[in-house]
């Protein structure tokens, strides 16, 4: 199959994809391989050779968000090729495997605002889009204007954003995964520089202090219930420091599970299972998982 995909030409294949290197977790395991397709046109051969051969895929962008099994027996599309950007005044254009915090920080420093809450959000624009990527009560809702995506049936469409469907942490991508995002335009507003730059540097420093971000990680697990802190409950319970392998629930911060060194996605899964069951039992709380299990 290596070698059929390569005579594709679609792009960079490569055999046996470490987890360490694909996503924010640095998890140990791999997949079957790995294909960074260039354009649209080589990104539809791809899909349809792999769908007419019933071959499992999966589009990923950083990762940062993804829990895998030791093993994946399926290829992985990485879109880091898709990285064009445009800035026209406010308007921005941008391929979906373009850098989250790169796009955030160079628009911050043209004194565009709206993404300063993206400057500690690890992943590509497709991704954020995707799973409609927020922090401190905004999102890409509020500034994505419109999508340009590869459907199902190899048309390339143009989505509003009200027909992308906005909502916390989902959206009409999340819910129909066949369509695949392959460009954003995003409108933002003009500010002052320093001001942009005094929250975003503000915000990385309470970071730094609350968050274990000196290992890797997939950044909060759970979403915060109404009116309630997830990080709280989990700590309540007595959850931090638990570690399954090399999976810890962080010290620092109870809704981080990190890597001290070689974790398994098995064993992240249990832990956040385990958490999630007791929190369920002791406090009748249904704790929502914002990372994403790959079968």
């Amino acid at each position: 199959m290596i070698d059929e995909l390569r005579n594709l030409k679609v792009g960079k294949v490569i055999k046996n994809p470490k987890f360490t290197d694909y996503t924010t977790y640095k998890l140990s395991g791999n997949a079957l391989a790995l294909v960074m397709p260039e354009t649209v046109e080589k990104l539809i051969i791809l899909i349809n050779y792999l769908k007419e051969n019933n071959i499992k895929h999966k589009i990923i962008g950083n990762g940062s968000n993804l829990i895998f099994n030791t093993y994946y027996d399926g290829i992985l599309i990485n879109l880091s090729k898709f990285d064009n950007l445009e800035i026209n005044k406010n308007i921005i254009t941008v391929g979906a495997g373009y850098s989250l915090v790169k796009l955030a920080m160079k628009t911050a420093k043209l004194g565009l605002t709206g993404l300063e809450f993206a400057t500690g959000i690890p992943g590509t624009v497709g991704g954020a889009v995707f799973m409609n990527a927020g922090a401190y009560k905004s999102d890409m809702g509020y500034f994505v204007k419109s999508v340009k995506v590869l459907t199902p049936d190899y048309q390339i469409k143009t989505l509003t954003n009200k027909e992308l469907a906005f909502k916390y942490r989902t959206s009409f991508l999340q819910k129909n995964p066949e369509y695949i995002c392959l460009e954003a335009t995003i409108v933002l507003k003009k500010g002052k520089i320093d001001v942009i730059m005094n929250l975003i540097n503000n915000r990385k420093k309470r970071r730094l202090d609350t968050q274990p971000l000196d290992y890797p990680s997939a950044g909060s697990v759970f979403r915060n219930p109404p009116n309630e802190i997830a990080g709280k409950i989990i700590e309540e319970l007595g959850f931090k420091g638990k570690k399954i392998g090399d999976a810890l629930v962080s010290n620092k911060h109870a809704n981080f599970i990190i890597n001290v060194g070689n974790a398994r996605g098995e064993d992240i899964k249990t832990l956040i299972e385990d958490i999630k069951k007791e929190v369920e039992e002791k406090k009748s709380i249904e704790l929502v998982v914002e990372q994403e299990f790959v079968e």
